[in-house]
């Protein structure tokens, strides 16, 4: 599939807005703690254990991403964490689920997608490079504006874990969708 450099920017920057999603954390705690009895320090837990997932998986999606190019990657990294988004929704068979499910699941499916966008999109817009990288960064740090408030008004209406099951499926198609127009440019 042959693609224009500004599409392929356009949903490198989705990806991280979907990615973003995961600041909006602070939603979730007091819905949690009230509905299953766990702690504020607990339930954060949960965005300290994801966070540091990130940080690891980028790392190892950057080497994957070299070998194995960045579709493959991205939308492996897609997949992973809307499906741990998906699969927080059956927390209330307990802390550990939620910690393996949004921590550890959507955490490693963060740091795969995370690392695609921002390694890729300054091969394809060489003369901005600078720009186009903090476009993509500014788009993860967004992401938590959007979600923040949907995620409020979901919360209030369907109850905490149907919004992970909404966000998860949501993010999922986002984040697969814009993987796979995660492509290298042509040589030269």
């Amino acid at each position: 599939m042959k693609m224009n450099r500004w599409g392929i920017a356009f949903a490198g920057i989705c990806i991280q807005l979907v990615l973003g999603a995961v600041y909006a954390w602070s939603v979730f705690r007091i819905p949690l703690t009230r509905q299953f009895g766990w702690s504020i320090s607990e339930v954060t837990l949960t965005f300290t254990i994801s966070i540091s997932v990130l940080g690891f998986a980028a790392f190892f999606g950057g080497l994957w991403l070299n070998r194995s190019g960045p579709r493959v990657v991205a939308v492996t990294g897609g997949l992973l964490y809307g499906a741990g988004v998906f699969l927080a929704s059956f927390s209330n068979h307990g802390l550990a689920w939620l910690y393996l499910s949004y921590g550890i699941i959507g955490g490693v499916g963060l740091g795969l997608a995370y690392i695609v966008p921002i390694g890729l999109l300054v091969k394809w817009v060489l003369e901005c490079s600078r720009l186009i990288k903090g476009i993509a960064v500014a788009g993860f740090g967004a992401g938590a504006l959007i979600t923040a408030p949907v995620a409020t008004r979901l919360i209030q209406s369907v109850g905490v874990l149907h919004t992970f099951t909404s966000l998860g499926i949501a993010y999922l198609v986002v984040a697969t969708v814009g993987g796979f127009f995660m492509q290298n440019p042509p040589e030269g």
